[in-house]
């Protein structure tokens, strides 16, 4: 899978995440991946921004969604 073939699939997850992340009044962009080390970067914004939560959405949602569909994404991380 070329790199950009894998940053349309990132994006492709986040989009089907956006809804219930907008449900509960945030969002969250695609910022970058970093090929070399297997990061996601993305960036929080509404509610997701100071939510206590959105580590857990980062970690137990989208990044194991990623990395199921994915295997060179090794993290998300919020930037």
């Amino acid at each position: 899978m070329s790199e950009d073939q894998v940053v349309e699939r990132i994006k492709s997850v986040l989009a089907e995440a956006e809804p219930y992340v907008v449900g509960h009044g945030g969002h969250i962009g695609f910022v970058d991946w970093e090929p070399a080390t297997g990061r996601v970067l993305v960036s929080l914004a509404g509610a997701c921004e100071h939510c206590s939560l959105s580590s857990i959405t980062l970690k137990f949602g989208l990044e194991e969604a990623l990395k199921k569909d994915l295997p060179q994404v090794r993290e998300v991380v919020a930037v």
